[in-house]
C-alpha cells in the first residue's frame, strides 16, 4: 500500500481518502481527535490522482472487500472528477457497492449540478445533516457556506435520489430526541432516507 492511506480498511470496509480540504470545520470531526480513525493517519502529503488511487486499491486487493466507501479527513466531493473515474474503474472490474460519504455541498464546490455524473457509479450517498436547521448547523459545522450551507446540503440530497439508489440523511445520537425527530421530517420532506449514528469519540 502506499505510504500515504489513500485506502484504508475500518470496520470491514474500504475507504477511500480523497482530499484534507473540507467546506465545513465541524467541531465534532475527527481531525480533532489524535487518533485518526481507529489509529489511522488519514493525513495526505498530497491529493491523489486517478491512477495513484487505482494503484493502492490494486494492492490491497480491494474486490476482496464487500463494499467501497469514499471516506476520508475532508470531502471527497472537493475531488469529484478523481471520485467519478475511480469509481467507473471499479464498476468496470467489480460488482462492489460504491457508498459516498459527503457533506452534501458538491454541487456548490463545482458550481454546477453534478448529481447527473454519479448515475450508475454510486450505489449509495450518506450525507451528514447534523442540526434541524440552518442556524444549528453553521453553528455546529462553521460552514464557509455560512447557513446557506444547510439548504445546499438539502437541495443536492433531493437532486442526488433522482440518479443514486439510495440517499440517505443522518445525525448523530447526541443532539437529543426532540431535534432528531425534526431531523426524521426534513428527510421525509427531501423525499430520503433517515439514519441515527451512534457518535463515538
Amino acid at each position: 500500500m502506499s505510504a500515504m492511506n489513500i485506502v484504508y480498511k475500518y470496520q470491514n470496509s474500504l475507504y477511500i481518502n480523497l482530499t484534507n480540504q473540507c467546506t465545513n470545520n465541524c467541531k465534532f470531526c475527527i481531525r480533532y481527535t489524535p487518533s485518526g480513525v481507529d489509529n489511522i493517519d488519514l493525513w495526505l502529503e498530497h491529493e491523489p490522482e486517478t491512477q495513484e488511487v487505482i494503484n493502492a486499491l490494486e494492492d490491497i486487493n480491494y474486490k476482496t472487500y464487500n463494499e467501497i466507501i469514499f471516506c476520508g479527513y475532508g470531502e471527497p466531493t472537493m475531488r469529484v472528477g478523481v471520485l467519478t473515474e475511480v469509481a467507473k474503474y471499479i464498476k468496470q472490474n467489480s460488482k462492489l457497492k460504491i457508498r459516498l460519504n459527503t457533506n452534501g455541498h458538491a454541487n456548490r464546490i463545482a458550481g454546477r449540478d453534478i448529481t447527473p455524473e454519479l448515475n450508475g457509479l454510486i450505489d449509495c450517498i450518506s450525507i451528514s445533516l447534523n442540526a434541524e436547521n440552518a442556524e444549528k448547523y453553521n453553528e455546529i459545522c462553521e460552514c464557509d457556506y455560512g447557513e446557506d450551507g444547510f439548504y445546499e446540503m438539502l437541495d443536492f440530497a433531493k437532486k442526488a435520489s433522482r440518479y443514486v439508489p439510495e440517499v440517505v440523511l443522518s445525525v448523530v445520537d447526541v443532539i437529543g430526541t426532540e431535534a432528531i425527530e425534526e431531523c426524521r421530517k426534513i428527510a421525509e420532506e427531501t423525499g430520503v432516507k433517515f439514519r441515527v449514528r451512534e457518535y463515538s469519540e
